[in-house]
């Protein structure tokens, strides 16, 4: 069964739905993703990027070459600077949305932690998920 999943930046000039039921959610500890969230990890809700519609405004993209290798865009509000969402070349199929811009991000429910060994020593991770110091094998 499916979810209408919406949120958008925090000025609302970016409104974003999607229909599906998440693939994942986890937290990403790597370098990258705590300067795109502006803290010691994001927060990512991964959904089929073919069941994402941007329905208003157009996001700015940052795009970086991750510890990986591969080529990522994280996509932010030019006008109010939220970080929306990340695209990995790795992933093509799928697109993260940082879970504090959803309309209810109480919906959000980690199922683990990636690149931990990036962590900083005050990010109080919960104990209870599992850890993988870079990505989890299969990852891409």
């Amino acid at each position: 069964m499916s979810i209408v999943l919406t949120g958008g930046c925090a000025c609302g000039a970016i409104r974003y739905e999607c229909e599906t039921r998440p693939a994942v959610m986890l937290n990403c500890h790597c370098h990258d993703c705590q300067h795109f969230s502006g803290s010691a990890y994001a927060p990512l809700v991964v959904v089929v990027a073919d069941h994402f519609c941007l329905m208003q405004g157009e996001p700015k993209y940052f795009v970086t070459i991750a510890a990986s290798g591969n080529t990522v865009r994280r996509g932010f509000c030019p006008d109010c600077g939220s970080s929306l969402f990340v695209v990995t070349a790795a992933l093509p199929a799928y697109i993260a949305l940082m879970a504090g811009c959803l309309d209810d991000p109480e919906l959000y429910k980690p199922a683990a932690d990636l690149w931990t060994r990036s962590a900083r020593y005050w990010d109080l991770m919960d104990p209870a998920l599992p850890k993988y110091e870079t990505e989890p094998p299969g990852a891409g």
